[in-house]
């Protein structure tokens, strides 16, 4: 049997301990550490890489903390918007679903779209209705709402800024201390399979029917047991630019680079470079697992069979 893995990931940005109570630095980690069970105990029961990292996210989108599901931020018409997909390294199906509204788990309904409809990519009605067909849980628009989220909208809903995932301070304040919310999760299973999830609410305030990259395979997502699996979190915007995920599958494929240094490539130099700010969780086919971020923090959480944990959320 080989060896198996995961990492998750809540969001990374502007993550610093004096800007965290213990109280709230505990919630998250407690958050994180259910988050990581519900995969790796499907990994250890024998269970594929695929299911583990759809119930991991579903897990993150279940927790109010992040935005995704249940904590997913307001839209400028004071709903909500989400995208999510998934996608598994042996045979490079994915699924991907933008702009759903009341689907309790957005990254459910990516991976029926990958598995009963013959599209890779739905959005807005059209996907809440497949949502429909599916029999994929649909709740009222109130199961979103969380009160920190709120104030945040309340406090740009009259103008044009629109903000990433940030605490709950002045305007001024806010637009500098940035937070991309967005959930996710990589995983390797006993057969050496990979694959990879990732889901988000993406913007408070966004309008225009604004898509980041977390939907988008290649993007924000990818698996390829060849090479690896990625998910990311960051300014959707610059990672869609610099095709952040495949980039590093690339790297592996064609430069021979492993894992950590492939990622290390793309995060630390091509998305600096564009003033790129995020970051990305990544695995292989040997479950060797890589975490990196160029942001002053990012929640993240992984675990595998040779007996490795960690459960982090600032730098260092």
């Amino acid at each position: 049997m080989k060896a198996y893995g995961i990492a998750i990931h809540g969001g990374a940005g502007t993550i610093r301990p004096q800007d965290m109570t213990a109280e709230l630095k505990a919630a998250y980690e407690e958050a994180l550490s259910e988050a990581l069970n519900a995969g790796y105990m499907i990994l250890e029961g024998g269970g594929s890489s695929l299911e583990a990292v759809v119930a991991s996210t579903a897990a993150l989108e279940d927790h109010i903390l992040f935005n995704a599901g249940r904590g997913s931020v307001f839209t400028k018409t004071g709903g909500h918007e989400m995208d999510a997909s998934v996608m598994e390294g042996s045979t490079l199906m994915a699924g991907a679903v933008a702009g759903v509204k009341q689907v309790k788990n957005p990254v459910e309904l990516a991976l029926a779209v990958m598995k009963y409809s013959d599209h890779v990519f739905l959005s807005g009605d059209g996907a809440q209705d497949f949502a429909l067909e599916q029999g994929i849980p649909l709740v009222a628009e109130r199961y979103f709402f969380s009160q920190f989220r709120y104030e945040q909208w309340k406090a740009v809903r009259d103008s044009d800024l629109y903000m990433l995932d940030h605490s709950s301070k002045a305007v001024e304040e806010m637009m500098k201390d940035k937070k991309f919310g967005t959930v996710g999760a990589v995983a390797c299973d006993s057969a050496g399979n990979i694959a990879a999830a990732t889901s988000t609410g993406g913007m408070t305030n966004k309008k225009y029917g604004r898509i980041g990259d977390t939907p988008i395979p290649g993007i924000g997502t990818y698996a390829n047991n060849k090479t690896c699996a990625i998910s990311c979190t960051g300014h959707g915007e610059l990672f869609i630019r610099a095709v952040a995920a495949y980039d590093v599958s690339a790297l592996m494929e064609y430069k021979q680079l492993d894992l950590a240094a492939a990622m290390d490539e793309v995060v630390m130099k091509k998305l600096k470079n564009i003033n790129g700010e995020g970051g990305m969780i990544g695995i292989d086919a040997e479950a060797n697992i890589s975490m990196v971020f160029n942001s002053e923090g990012m929640y993240r959480a992984m675990q595998d069979s040779r007996g490795n944990r960690e459960v982090a959320i600032f730098r260092g």
